[in-house]
């Protein structure tokens, strides 16, 4: 199929809330029983972002949305869809996540919304789905790509089985996807997939296998957990770090570019030593060519857009520069997508 023929996408306006409270290193150490130093040097952790009172995950990502409409001068009823690809631990069970910022935003009529889920791969998918239904759809015109993101509440510090999502944190984000926008294209995004981590990292009470009950409170089984650490950690990290390259490759590919035109690396949070290994291993400076957020955390799906602000306010992302944005999320999946910054040739 010739793709030339699909009008162009654009990122026309995002935005980032990050909740004011923190649980600092000394905090987190105190907690958790592993030392400060090692939290911030290994971890890359010397604090996260996490909810205020009025922090809840749906009301983020509206925050997030009312930032990203009045940068560009919008309102809600320029909107004709609304994607959640934020969490679904949110307000209430049982909601469409969509439909609630959709009532947030003042209730737009003309705007449709739906609810989609990849963990912390979510909003790398909704910016894939908000392009194809752009380029699939004339009805569609601009599309916000919402996120709120608040798993930091779903961690017990004294499970260490689940120490390697101790930086989950908070936050909102937002993105206005437009058609025919001539700045900021849009190019390839690539995701993939892998059922055989699906079982590795879950919480264990709440569903239907184990419905919810005083004892499972009791027992902290309402956090989340990983019952085979040691073989999760075998069997997922050399396969973890080839699959970021992997996705960043193809990526690169369906955008007519290579590795060796990436200006910046939208890296999720990780502990820094994988950090530096995927940014080295596609041939970026992992600390001029991306930014590694150690006082926020790791925000899930969030982190793609909240490092974009970030390389855009610290002067690292400029015009005409190829920008990736990257993501992985628990069940196993990895995900990445190129965004040419600047204006259109």
């Amino acid at each position: 199929m010739n793709m030339n023929r699909f009008r162009s996408v654009g990122l026309e306006s995002w935005g980032v809330y990050l909740p004011k409270e923190r649980h600092s290193s000394d905090f987190i150490a105190q907690e958790t029983g592993i030392p400060k130093k090692v939290l911030e040097e290994k971890f890359g952790l010397k604090s996260k972002t996490v909810p205020g009172p009025d922090d809840h995950t749906v009301a983020m990502g509206a925050k997030a949305s009312q930032q990203a409409l009045e940068r560009a001068n919008l309102t809600p009823d320029d909107l004709d869809l609304i994607i959640w690809a934020g969490e679904v631990y949110a307000e209430r069970p049982m909601m469409t996540y969509g439909i609630k910022l959709q009532q947030l935003l003042g209730n737009p009529t003309k705007a449709w919304a739906f609810d989609i889920n990849q963990r912390c791969g979510t909003f790398l998918v909704g910016m894939l789905l908000a392009k194809s239904l752009i380029q699939t759809d004339p009805s569609i015109s601009r599309v916000l790509v919402a996120s709120g993101y608040r798993n930091s509440d779903l961690i017990s510090y004294k499970n260490l089985r689940s120490r390697f999502m101790l930086s989950l944190a908070a936050s909102g984000v937002a993105a206005i996807i437009k058609a025919d926008y001539k700045k900021n294209e849009i190019l390839g995004i690539s995701t993939i997939s892998d059922g055989r981590f699906a079982d590795d990292v879950y919480v264990p009470a709440g569903g239907t296998v184990q419905p919810i009950s005083v004892e499972a409170i009791e027992n902290n089984q309402i956090y989340l957990d990983v019952p085979d650490p040691e073989g999760l950690k075998d069997r997922l990290d050399k396969f973890s770090m080839d699959s970021f390259v992997k996705v960043i490759d193809d990526a690169l590919k369906l955008s007519g570019y290579s590795r060796e035109d990436i200006d910046y690396l939208a890296l999720l949070h990780m502990k820094r030593s994988a950090f530096e290994y995927v940014a080295k291993a596609v041939g970026v400076d992992p600390y001029k060519q991306s930014t590694y957020f150690e006082d926020i955390g790791h925000n899930g799906q969030n982190d793609g857009i909240i490092s974009l602000e970030r390389g855009l306010k610290s002067g690292k992302i400029k015009d005409g520069d190829i920008v990736v944005l990257t993501a992985a999320g628990i069940g196993w999946a990895w995900n990445a997508g190129v965004i040419k910054w600047g204006n259109i040739d």
